[in-house]
């Protein structure tokens, strides 16, 4: 099973309705305060199941969703079949796409599960599609000395503050027998020092910095804002 398997069928990552709400309404409310326009047309790489889609749209004049997961996709396409913002892009389409149309690309915790090579790739295709003056964040980056131990702090935190420590608990002790846990042990998940992320975004013709906040609750993990080298 690979990563892509994993987010393709089925799994309990969430501990309970009020995690996966709660988790949501940050990642919404922290890429919202990245739009700086109603006229924004912005593509959330490798969304998943997107569960701030909605919020993000109505501050945006486009919004396109793409992720590598056929059923992840399927799924979209039936939630927001209505909304007139969101289009759902598969891979053709994302390639399709046009060139420098795009004001906004937030790729949001999802290099921990690709190679180095899959994430260059996925840096040549948004310098395609960005405009020049558009920008570029890849948040909940993993750091390299960070572990098991991390998340797990961050997420007792959140749940204490959310309300769902109870239920982090019992959900901790799932995750423990769970395919997450299994890939996490023998693929495992790619991890950067802050330098290492920059040189490979200056590799790909990114001018890039560490934002001071990290996308989400997890703080221990990092968000980069990067520009088109000569934009």
């Amino acid at each position: 099973m690979s990563w892509r398997d994993f987010w393709n069928g089925e799994h309990k990552i969430y501990v309970n309705a009020r995690h996966h709400r709660l988790h949501f309404d940050l990642i919404g409310r922290d890429i919202c305060d990245l739009i700086k326009s109603p006229t924004t047309h912005m593509l959330d790489y490798g969304c998943g199941e997107a569960g701030a889609a909605q919020l993000i749209a109505s501050k945006c004049e486009r919004l396109y969703l793409f992720d590598t997961a056929p059923n992840v996709r399927a799924k979209l396409k039936q939630d927001f079949a209505d909304h007139s913002k969101i289009q759902i892009l598969d891979e053709p389409e994302l390639s399709q796409l046009a060139d420098h149309s795009l004001d906004l690309i937030v790729i949001n915790s999802v290099v921990q599960y690709l190679s180095h090579g899959e994430c260059g790739d996925a840096l040549d295709l948004c310098k395609r599609k960005l405009k020049a003056e558009g920008r570029l964040i890849i948040g909940d980056v993993i750091p390299k000395d960070s572990g098991a131990l991390g998340d797990i702090t961050a997420l007792f935190g959140f749940a204490i503050t959310g309300g769902f420590f109870i239920a982090a608990c019992l959900g901790l002790l799932a995750t423990f027998f769970s395919d997450y846990r299994k890939l996490r042990s023998s693929i495992g998940l790619t991890r950067y020092r802050e330098e290492e992320a920059l040189v490979l975004l200056s590799k790909h013709g990114w001018s890039a910095e560490r934002a001071p906040h990290n996308i989400g609750h997890n703080q221990t993990r990092m968000t980069f804002v990067a520009k088109s080298v000569g934009a």
